[in-house]
């Protein structure tokens, strides 16, 4: 065989065995999904500046640029800014009410719950209707972020992707962490902020298997995103340098208080929420209604309008007087809590960066004021706020940390940063939860922290646990048959079933105690005399999720499968020990394959 053939053969040999390698496919993987929703996301921004080119018009300064609307709305007549908000907060109304499941815009919530429910699948139709719906509410003026939106868009794409190659629940959803990687990193220019934000909010763990494969995605999205924007953080500002270490409590202390702003922050949100449950109004006009209050309050402090980032600027720059520092903040989340809680689309980040710059401003422009020859300037407690108040919201410390040093280029604030961001967080995960995702996901009923478990319960059926060894019997057999019988079944529990197999009842030992030895009554007591009628039972399309749950209301050990809860004939019961080993087995080899080991 000629040497050429040998060296093909062996090549052939070597990529099949590479393509059957999950770490290499998922890398390649990676890097597409990087790019794709590293465009998406520029897509997305392009998309809200035009949207807001429509409503505002072309500002001869900052064009239709998003990241300054304050400057824009302040030099138009304010009917022009009124109509904006309210006219665009009907249009979101509309569109959330006829397109989006539930009839609410979707967000970063949505995504931790894709990934630990569903398995990492989303629907791609469900992503850009979204995306369109979110981008209205941020180029109209909501007072919204743009990143949340942002990382919902990358991971439904992401997972559309996952979806049709076919690929495996661990894969997909490690997928979808790289489509939030991307976006993130692309957001913000801050591809390692971007890698542990996925790890850390959406996947929850740093395995190689997912770690590696985040990293390439959050690479590839920051390289789009500089390709299209160019290389700058998002605030291009010199950020002054800490005066002594002796001002470490005073950072301290900023955590304290920017934690209580967090707290009051998402307080706000949810009482908008419920305050929007209450109004008599259809559900579709609700936006338009924030809109209009948005609208007036710009009208006097464009500030509140957008993403916001030309507020959290000219904080940084130490152009606003305590008093506006303040008023600003307040405003804000107030603004912010009637455009999410009334129905406009977006995120949290950018309003907690704002909310969080003025917090930190005012703070600094106190502890110069008191303390001038040891404090540093105070564009540096301004950005410790920004970040201390975003963390505690997100529930993110170690990536938002991150974020704020390559958003500002400054590593120096990093430990002031640090230890603001790790008080604020501990004390908003104790007074209020962990996140204002995690939060909003406990208000649907959905608890996060057990969610990897829950998942792997539900993808259990309980065919796997179904086991023929129950006795039955009918309504009329006899004492002395079932004395018998309740001694030769394993479990101590009989099943109950009609002449067509219908589950009836249960017997166990301890229904019989007033007859048991009472010989006299065996020709007077028939099983369904002391039954247990309408016993609980789990159909065969149930999961182990369902049957934990029952055997823990219950205190069952022992229960009836029957085949539909119309028919209810009987098929076989199982046991607690039966689910606890099967729901073990299937957790410890679930996460196995997240972690990439083997064995």
């Amino acid at each position: 065989m000629p040497e050429s053939r040998i060296s093909y053969a062996r090549l052939s040999t070597r990529l099949r065995q590479l393509l059957r390698n999950d770490h290499m496919v998922l890398s390649v993987l990676a890097l597409l999904v990087g790019a794709v929703v590293g465009m998406a996301v520029v897509g997305f921004r392009e998309s809200i500046d035009f949207i807001q080119g429509i409503f505002y018009g072309f500002d001869s300064i900052y064009g239709t640029d998003s990241e300054h609307l304050a400057p824009i709305a302040a030099a138009l007549p304010g009917w022009r800014v009124l109509l904006a908000t309210t006219l665009g907060g009907l249009l979101v109304g509309l569109l959330a009410y006829k397109w989006m499941p539930e009839r609410r815009p979707q967000g970063l919530a949505d995504v931790i719950e894709a990934n630990a429910l569903l398995g990492g699948r989303m629907s791609s139709r469900i992503g850009f209707t979204a995306a369109l719906v979110n981008a209205l509410s941020i180029g109209v003026g909501g007072s919204v972020g743009r990143e949340g939106p942002a990382v919902h868009l990358g991971a439904s794409l992401s997972s559309w992707i996952g979806r049709r190659l076919h690929l495996s629940r661990s894969l997909t959803r490690t997928l979808l962490g790289c489509g939030v990687a991307a976006a993130v990193a692309g957001s913000f220019n801050a591809p390692i902020a971007g890698a542990l934000f996925a790890n850390e909010v959406v996947i929850g763990h740093y395995a190689l298997k997912a770690f590696a494969p985040i990293v390439i995605a959050s690479v590839a999205g920051t390289a789009v995103s500089r390709a299209w924007f160019g290389d700058f953080p998002a605030f291009s500002i010199d950020i002054g340098i800490i005066t002594s270490l002796w001002e470490m409590p005073a950072f301290a202390l900023l955590g304290v208080v920017s934690g209580v702003a967090a707290i009051v922050f998402m307080k706000a949100i949810g009482l908008s929420a419920k305050l929007s449950r209450m109004l008599p109004v259809p559900l579709w006009l609700k936006p338009a209604i924030a809109g209009l209050g948005l609208g007036v309050a710009a009208m006097y402090l464009p500030d509140i309008l957008g993403v916001g980032y030309a507020a959290t600027e000219t904080a940084m720059l130490v152009k606003f007087s305590l008093w506006m520092l303040i008023i600003i903040g307040i405003a804000k989340i107030l603004a912010t809590a009637m455009c999410l809680g009334f129905g406009f689309g977006g995120g949290v980040f950018s309003p907690a960066l704002v909310i969080g710059a003025m917090v930190g401003g005012a703070f600094g422009v106190i502890a110069t004021g008191v303390f001038p020859d040891m404090s540093s300037e105070v564009s540096v407690y301004t950005v410790v706020g920004m970040g201390a108040v975003a963390a505690a919201v997100l529930g993110a410390p170690i990536s938002t940390t991150l974020i704020i040093f390559e958003m500002t280029s400054n590593y120096a604030l990093t430990l002031a940063v640090m230890i603001a961001v790790v008080i604020a967080s501990e004390i908003t995960h104790h007074f209020h939860g962990r996140s204002f995702f995690s939060v909003q996901l406990l208000d649907r009923g959905i608890d996060v922290k057990s969610g990897f478990e829950t998942e792997v319960m539900r993808s259990i059926p309980l065919d796997r646990v179904l086991k023929d060894d129950g006795m039955t019997v009918t309504p009329a057999t006899g004492l002395q048959e079932l004395r018998t019988r309740l001694q030769k079944t394993p479990f101590g529990e009989l099943f109950v079933v009609d002449n067509n197999g219908r589950l009836i009842g249960t017997i166990t030992l301890a229904d019989l105690s007033e007859v048991a030895f009472d010989h006299g009554v065996d020709d007077l007591i028939k099983a369904g005399d002391v039954a247990r009628l309408h016993p609980p039972f789990l159909t065969q399309s149930d999961s182990l999720d369902a049957a934990l749950h029952l055997m823990a209301d219950t205190g069952e050990e022992h229960i009836a499968v029957v085949d539909t809860d119309l028919t209810l004939v009987y098929q076989g019961c199982i046991h607690q020990r039966d689910v606890m080993t099967a729901y073990s087995r299937a957790l410890v080899k679930a996460r196995h394959e997240e972690r990439g080991e083997t064995g």
